[in-house]
């Protein structure tokens, strides 16, 4: 009778340290998959490369800003440098959905727009580009969430939508 409670205890023991080992990433892989199509987290697309040392002679960073594409649709383009966003400012009408277009001059840069699920780096030479769609007016921070040097903490911009 005693060796047979002690395999169900063993048992019992066994299990508890399958569930976790099991259980663990199956909530992983669904925290992946409800945060990529249920949320609308993505990856921002690259969408080529430039030589950083002519970027003011490569369209369009030769002219950054903001260009209307359609009613309702913009495309944004910018440009990161030590502790600057060029424009550092952008204003957008509300209900656009707006393409940013990024690039960096010097180093690697964060590109961050709080209150959406815009989050991109911004590589020297490497083109990245993401949408964002924008409801509301309001003003939106641009952050930069790579450190990028002793002046890393005053590099920001800001979206004005209207």
């Amino acid at each position: 009778m005693m060796k047979n409670s002690s395999k169900l205890v063993g048992y019992i023991f066994e299990f508890a340290w399958i569930l976790p080992s099991v259980a663990i990433p199956v909530a992983v892989i669904t925290a992946v998959i409800i945060t990529a199509f249920a949320v609308g987290i993505r990856v921002p697309d690259i969408a080529g490369r430039i030589d950083p040392v002519a970027i003011n002679n490569v369209a369009p960073f030769n002219e950054p800003g903001v260009r209307e594409l359609a009613p309702g649709r913009y495309e944004a383009t910018l440009i990161a440098q030590t502790f600057l966003f060029t424009p550092n400012e952008i204003e957008i009408p509300a209900g656009s959905d707006v393409t940013f277009v990024l690039t960096s001059r010097d180093v690697i840069h964060g590109f961050k727009i709080v209150g959406t699920s815009v989050n991109m780096m911004a590589v020297p030479g490497q083109i990245s580009k993401m949408t964002a769609h924008f409801p509301e007016p309001g003003e939106y921070l641009i952050l930069c969430h790579e450190y990028c040097g002793s002046g890393h903490h005053v590099m920001y911009g800001k979206i004005i939508v209207k």
